[in-house]
């Protein structure tokens, strides 16, 4: 069952993401003392319906946004000291950690931790009898000024700022009356532009959510302590998901065992495809028993009331589909994402050649760059040559029962040896925690076992939304299992050369 090292795929490029994404870094247990200052309120955020405030449990209102029973907690015991609150806040459904302290007035502040690097957070009130200090906003550095060795010292001029954040750049009302010597030429300008040498200072840009929101909007944008470690990781997700492409490219999506969520994978990445990408992404259903790919898209619901078109009925009238208006006649809708159906009847479903899935992926290629096809279970079913023949790269579904980890690897170990040794070594292995198994399986022990013989792994939590078997909506997931699907999606992406 084991690859032999011949066999095995490099693990050189191996990179093992889980759907917990860090969050901001926070100090190790024994530093902690040391690291973080006294808070007069912990608050945990556990859910958009429940808090912990100093250990005390919270249920927020419906609709309510339940950082500010925090602020109202913190504006309370302000009052009540004549001190600054100094609040910590945790989110736990971010993945985030931040400290901010309010005034017995209601004013919002920073609260940096000691040793961290940063400055102390201002003061929030000034001397008795004195009105209090607005916050200023954040100044962002600007990169020193590149020398240019043509400039010379205007005689009399006084030295400049020696904080680059507040350097300026002067320009002269009459450029004729300065030193030919210290004029530019265009060739020059344009060698100083194209070295990146900024003349406005970037933005700092503002978080999207979390304590460093709330911040943000409680001052009215004076305090903005920008985004977190996570926000950021998902930016970065979301640019290389939108990456723009030439040509079209297709991700074929297997295993050897039925029920560990390949077809909720097709879905969920289709779905993050389409919400996040300019160009539209098309999920093809070429399960040959019977697939769901359009019921897990659409609804059970949409399909009782309309039976749509399938893969063979497109087939049958194939030569006569000459536009994407035509082709599209053959596809559902599921927002952004175009999908086809899946031959539902036993006696056909088996029936698709591995040509005849060339001549279908030849005409989708004409008008879609990114294809996601469903390919059902196993690897050598009729159709599943041309799949593969036509695949960028793969995705493999397992489980963290024992005996979809063992078919993931059997999976692997058949491609390397049938003369897809790529596909192997690149390919994406995602395990779906879609069961309460039993304390005994060691779900790192499995994750240890597929680690290396594949290009990338990814876990996508235990999560509802998923494993009822019903349409999979982007909004109904959990923030866990939606990162979890971006990870794959970009990482498909980044397999379009």
């Amino acid at each position: 069952m084991t690859p032999t090292p011949a066999e095995q795929p490099s693990r050189a490029s191996n990179e093992d993401s889980t759907a917990s994404s860090a969050g901001d870094p926070s100090p190790s247990a024994g530093d902690t003392a040391a690291a973080e200052p006294r808070s007069d309120i912990t608050a945990e955020v556990l859910s958009p319906r429940q808090i912990r405030i100093n250990g005390e449990p919270h249920t927020v209102t419906e609709g309510e946004n339940p950082y500010r029973e925090v602020y109202a907690q913190a504006h309370q015991h302000a009052q009540q000291t004549g001190t600054p609150a100094v609040v910590h806040g945790i989110d736990h459904v971010r993945g985030e950690q931040s400290w901010f302290s309010m005034s017995p007035a209601g004013e919002v502040a920073a609260h940096e931790q000691p040793g961290n690097g940063r400055a102390p957070a201002a003061p929030l009130a000034e001397a008795p009898g004195k009105p209090p200090a607005q916050p200023e906003p954040p100044v962002q550095a600007a990169p020193p000024a590149q020398s240019e060795p043509s400039a010379k010292p205007q005689p009399g001029a006084q030295a400049g700022p020696a904080d680059p954040a507040r350097a300026t750049v002067s320009i002269p009302a009459n450029p004729t009356s300065l030193d030919p010597a210290a004029q530019q030429t265009r060739a020059e300008r344009r060698r100083i532009a194209e070295a990146g040498r900024p003349f406005v200072a970037e933005a700092a840009e503002k978080p999207q959510g979390g304590f460093r929101r709330f911040l943000y909007d409680a001052t009215g944008g004076a305090i903005n302590i920008g985004p977190s470690q996570k926000e950021l990781r998902e930016r970065e997700l979301i640019e290389r998901i939108a990456r723009p492409l030439q040509g079209s490219h297709n991700t074929a999506v297997l295993s050897l065992k039925g029920g560990i969520g390949k077809t909720s994978t097709t879905v969920g990445v289709g779905m993050i495809l389409a919400h996040h990408r300019g160009d539209i992404p098309c999920a093809i259903d070429a399960n040959p028993d019977s697939g769901d790919l359009v019921e897990r898209a659409l609804g059970e619901r949409a399909i009782q009331a309309h039976q749509p078109p399938s893969i063979s009925d497109l087939l049958k009238k194939l030569d006569g589909v000459d536009s994407l208006t035509a082709l599209q006649g053959y596809l559902q809708q599921a927002g952004r994402l175009h999908v086809l159906a899946g031959e539902q009847d036993p006696a056909l479903s088996d029936s698709l050649t591995a040509e005849e899935w060339r001549r279908i992926h030849a005409e989708f290629a004409k008008y879609y760059s990114v294809i996601v096809t469903d390919c059902g279970t196993g690897v050598t079913h009729n159709a599943m040559k041309g799949i593969l023949h036509t695949a960028d790269n793969i995705v493999i579904a397992a489980g963290f029962a024992v005996s979809g980890a063992q078919r993931a690897l059997q999976t692997l170990n058949w491609l390397a040896n049938h003369g897809y040794e790529r596909l192997a070594r690149e390919s994406i292995v995602v395990i779906t925690d879609k069961e309460r198994v039993s304390d005994r399986v060691d779900k790192q022990a499995i994750q240890e076992s597929l680690r290396g013989y594949c290009g990338k792994l990814v876990v996508v939590p235990f999560d509802r939304a998923v494993v009822d078997g019903d349409r999979i909506h982007l909004d109904m997931l959990q923030e866990e299992t939606r990162r979890a699907y971006m990870d794959i999606a970009a990482a498909m992406v980044d397999g379009y050369k």
